[in-house]
């Protein structure tokens, strides 16, 4: 089969796309899932420069976390899916922690079958790949941070991929009496269209230094000390990028196709919107365009990748 590879740690350009690859073998608790789409996160670039060399699998390693698909083999044990399901997922159970060596940017992808959902009804297969892990990132830090009914949030970088879904889950989930969001100038408009009752301009102004304070920052870009100073007497800041002292909470997501199937209703209604960038998606064979381009911090949502062969 076709697969995305690479050898070594590096830049883009050590992506290379290889046509005699292995169909991956199941375990039992596994499917075969055929990718239709694959979407790239910044984690899949920063494993790639070699951040996590310490704690990966062994090179060389085909990239990508989330995938949409369908099924075309089921393991022994598995009890929920079946061959022809329209799935999605993230397929990195414990985020960093040895990602598998063979991901979604390929034809083909092994999957436990705890970490895929069914894709929703109402969702083509682009939306569909873009959702699992920031969407799944955006919840377990809502949950972590204790978010509920009435509180006040504020989202640094509302725009990115994670960043709008925060945005709906606190408004439209959790029930938040407000939600207060951070991007460029060109971007401001999205953040109200999402839910965002406040839109910062973060290159005419500095959050941290407004008045209004909150009772859970939620930093989805890499300003932990700024997040600080924005949270209330009570409240509580959640980073993604790396640690953060107290009272902050960082970590790294748990995949599970469980948060997917209790968020369904909410994607099905039409209630939580998946936001595409305008340049997506990215054919197969423009999988290294796709990620500089991601690199370049440029892109508005989700960078996807369709069709695969």
């Amino acid at each position: 089969m076709k697969a995305w590879k690479y050898d070594e740690y590096g830049s883009v350009d050590v992506l290379k796309l290889a046509t005699d690859v292995a169909v991956p073998e199941i375990k039992d608790d596994q499917v075969l899932v055929k990718v239709v789409a694959a979407a790239l996160n910044p984690v899949d670039y920063k494993r790639r420069l070699g951040y996590f060399k310490a704690i990966d699998s062994p090179l060389p390693i085909t990239p990508g976390f989330d995938v949409a698909g369908v099924v075309v083999k089921v393991g022994s044990q598995v009890k929920g899916l079946k061959e022809g399901d329209e799935v999605y997922g993230d397929i990195n159970g414990k985020g960093l922690d040895g990602p598998t060596q063979f991901g979604t940017l390929a034809e083909y992808t092994a999957v436990e079958e705890r970490l895929l959902a069914l894709k929703p009804k109402n969702l083509d297969f682009i939306q569909a790949a873009a959702l699992p892990l920031a969407i799944e990132t955006a919840y377990e830090g809502l949950e972590r941070a204790k978010f509920s009914e009435g509180k006040t949030i504020l989202v640094l970088n509302g725009a990115g991929g994670v960043g709008s879904f925060i945005i709906q889950l606190a408004k439209h989930v959790y029930g938040a009496s407000k939600v207060a969001a951070t991007s460029s100038t060109g971007k401001l408009e999205l953040l109200k269209s999402l839910g965002a009752d406040v839109a910062i301009d973060y290159t005419k102004e500095n959050f941290e230094d407004l008045p209004d304070k909150y009772d859970v920052v939620y930093d989805a870009i890499g300003q932990p000390e700024k997040a600080l100073k924005a949270v209330n007497e009570t409240g509580v800041a959640v980073c993604i990028t790396g640690p953060i002292p107290p009272p902050g909470i960082s970590f790294l997501l748990t995949s599970d196709g469980s948060i997917l199937t209790k968020l369904n209703p909410y994607l099905e209604s039409g209630k939580i919107k998946v936001i595409i960038d305008p340049k997506s998606p990215f054919p197969f064979d423009k999988v290294n365009e796709a990620y500089a381009y991601l690199e370049s911090h440029r892109a508005t949502g989700k960078v996807v990748i369709y069709p695969i062969p």
